[in-house]
């Protein structure tokens, strides 16, 4: 199957997407710090840099998007019809790359917790507040 835009476009396109600030992103970081939780972002020292640090409870945060990072059985973790090689190998790229920079923080001590961009709602994002605070 071809794509329904030129090479341009695409490129354009796919430029265009967020790696970090999404609206998902920022709905979990809104919440956690009207929850009274502080936090840093993006911290290049740790492996993957992950989203969302809270030093105080030595946790690190992802928020993953469904279709980047391949959330299973998800309906937004689509493969794309053209360039399917291109996709496959991208995706399990991104998969293995998570998976070790999660062991790699978990091997330093970090707890890891993961939010899937289809999952976060009021009550998804409290039960994170107290698995935060709680352990």
């Amino acid at each position: 199957m071809t794509d329904i835009v030129d090479k341009a476009t695409r490129s354009r396109m796919m430029s265009s997407i967020k790696g970090k600030d999404s609206k998902p992103e920022m709905a979990v970081r809104k919440f956690l710090h009207a929850s009274g939780l502080r936090f840093r972002l993006h911290r290049k020292d740790l492996p993957g840099k992950p989203d969302i640090i809270l030093p105080k409870y030595k946790t690190a945060i992802f928020v993953h998007g469904c279709f980047w990072h391949r959330h299973e059985g998800c309906p937004k973790a689509t493969t794309p019809a053209s360039n399917m090689d291109f996709w496959e190998q991208k995706f399990a790229g991104n998969i293995e790359r998570d998976r070790r920079n999660q062991g790699v923080l978990r091997s330093l001590g970090w707890r890891v917790l993961i939010m899937w961009e289809c999952e976060i709602t009021p009550g998804s994002l409290q039960a994170l507040a107290e698995k935060i605070i709680c352990g």
